[in-house]
């Protein structure tokens, strides 16, 4: 009997590893000059059937409301053809998955200011986007759902703690991980930075500059709100769009297109902090700005991946000339 241990990892990535367990290849055994031993051929779609039922039974108890209300690891075991997959889940509400939490510790990078980070480090864009861009373009950049499919829970943590510590082994660490747990460690990092990239002061602007139709006045609008952004962010957020721009140019490759990769880190990049949603009487939770907002958080970020390159010195070429113009 062969044991499976499922935990912390994305659903889907499992499911690769249980059919190299359930498959048998008889051929081997054929060309073996060794006496033969009987051997019990499984279907060759024994993992993906035995998956279905490990998705279906958490499906069920994720609708559970006794499962719901509880915050303990549930352990369960399912069996199938010789099989045994067992596995932990553990509900999370929506609220506190989508919530921004600050880091107690600042010599970290994860949950920190970026100016914090960037004035440490004396560098312009933080070490853990930089290191994490290259990587994904060295290896990643043809991988079927890159950025949207999950990497494995325990290697992003690995990567979140390595960066965290700043540990000489990090490069060696990257070389070495699963290109999702990459990509993961990277939307991880903006998604826990304390306030969102595109920062929680021009949220409303965004918003409303999203809204309008008039295109002339929109690229204007939203081109002022970049210029507006604190130069550590801007300077971060314009190689990230470059990236997320060369990603999507592999779209017949990689399945992600412009789109995609906005529904992925629109959110990520422009999701207000938790103090900027209570401060709306009207909107009160992190579920509820996440239904009220999300569309125009991507048509924001799909807006700039749309539109032709945009230069860092170029813009505070404006800025100079519209601070003088009288």
């Amino acid at each position: 009997m062969t044991e499976i241990l499922v935990s912390d990892v994305n659903l889907n990535s499992v499911c690769e590893r249980l059919e190299q367990h359930c498959c048998v290849d008889q051929n081997q055994h054929n060309q073996s000059s060794q006496p033969q031993t009987p051997v019990h051929k499984r279907h060759t779609n024994t993992g993906a059937k035995l998956w279905g039922r490990v998705r279906s039974k958490l499906l069920r108890q994720k609708l559970d409301p006794q499962t719901v209300q509880s915050k303990n690891w549930h352990m369960d075991v399912i069996e199938m053809n010789g099989i045994k997959v067992e596995f932990s889940m553990k509900f999370t509400s929506r609220d506190l998955s989508l919530k921004r939490t600050p880091s107690k510790k600042q010599s970290g990078v994860f949950g920190v200011k970026i100016n914090v980070v960037t004035k440490r480090e004396r560098s312009k864009v933080p070490y853990i986007v930089r290191q994490c861009i290259e990587e994904v373009e060295k290896r990643g950049i043809d991988e079927v759902g890159i950025y949207r499919i999950s990497g494995v829970a325990t290697d992003i943590q690995a990567l979140k703690t390595a960066f965290d510590a700043n540990t000489k082994d990090i490069l060696v660490m990257l070389s070495d991980m699963d290109i999702n747990a990459i990509a993961g460690t990277l939307k991880l990092y903006f998604r826990e930075l304390p306030e969102p990239l595109l920062t929680d002061r021009l949220y409303p602007a965004f918003m409303e500059g999203i809204a309008l139709s008039e295109p002339a006045a929109k690229e204007n609008c939203m081109m002022h709100l970049l210029r507006s952004l604190p130069d550590p962010n801007l300077m971060t957020f314009l190689p990230l769009l470059e990236h997320l721009k060369r990603v999507a140019e592999k779209e017949p490759i990689n399945k992600m297109s412009l789109h995609n990769l906005a529904t992925v880190f629109g959110p990520t990049l422009l999701r207000p902090s938790e103090a900027e949603i209570t401060k709306g009487q009207q909107i009160t939770s992190a579920s509820d700005i996440w239904s009220h907002d999300v569309m125009a958080q991507v048509q924001v970020l799909l807006y700039y991946l749309q539109h032709p390159p945009i230069s860092f010195a170029e813009l505070k070429r404006n800025t100079l000339y519209f601070s003088t113009d009288v």
